[in-house]
């Protein structure tokens, strides 16, 4: 019975400390840093469940319930993570450029861009897959949902609004085009992570930033 319980225990993983008192939120941040982990080496979300993590951290898997009712959950805190690092990167790029309204839109969309080749897993988890199950059948809400990415919709609204005032945009509904235009880099991005070898000519970012957010060429 000995080698069995140290069996069970070396498959767990190591022990976790016990939080000091007032530190409890930390397991639930070591709880989201271990789904992050396992999604970043397997790629795959299937790789999180509420045993792999507990694992991954060194604790029990119940002790995963006071944070989280279900592995949903942990996946929905995952993924709001990872929009909020999205809409960092981007907030940081818009921070780096100066006040030219074309130059504003090419570096939110360079920038989203490059969060997703930097991080192609998490890029495909943030987006649907196997980790957003029906409704009903676990803790997730419809409004739960319905407002990841927003804010780097409106960033990328922003963007395209500015270059519409300053006459560099002939858009007549930007509302309608920030959506064509997300959806457009959201292709190119996810294709990228699925296609390596395809020849993607060296502009083609550029190319499809300047069809779908109707920039006069004259500018450039």
């Amino acid at each position: 019975m000995e080698h069995t319980g140290s069996a069970a225990s070396a498959a767990r993983g190591p022990a976790r400390a016990r939080n000091r008192r007032g530190e409890g939120g930390r397991l639930r941040d070591d709880i989201v840093a271990a789904a992050v982990e396992l999604l970043d080496e397997g790629g795959d979300e299937r790789a999180i469940t509420l045993r792999s993590v507990a694992r991954r951290v060194g604790i029990a898997a119940p002790s995963i319930y006071p944070h989280f009712p279900d592995q949903p959950a942990i996946m929905l805190a995952v993924v709001r993570q990872e929009f909020t690092a999205l809409e960092n990167s981007v907030r940081a790029a818009l921070d780096r450029t100066d006040d030219d309204p074309r130059r504003r839109l090419y570096a939110v969309c360079h920038a989203y861009l490059e969060f997703a080749r930097l991080h192609p897993e998490r890029y495909r988890t943030m987006f649907g897959g196997l980790w957003m199950p029906d409704l009903g059948d676990n803790s997730l809400t419809k409004q739960d949902l319905a407002t990841l990415g927003d804010e780097t919709m409106r960033l990328l609204a922003g963007v395209l609004g500015g270059c519409v005032d300053a006459g560099q945009s002939t858009s007549t509904d930007p509302s309608a085009d920030t959506v064509a235009l997300w959806l457009g880099l959201h292709g190119l991005a996810h294709q990228r992570t699925l296609a390596h070898a395809f020849p993607w000519p060296e502009d083609i970012a550029d190319r499809i930033i300047t069809a779908l957010a109707h920039l006069n060429t004259s500018d450039t």
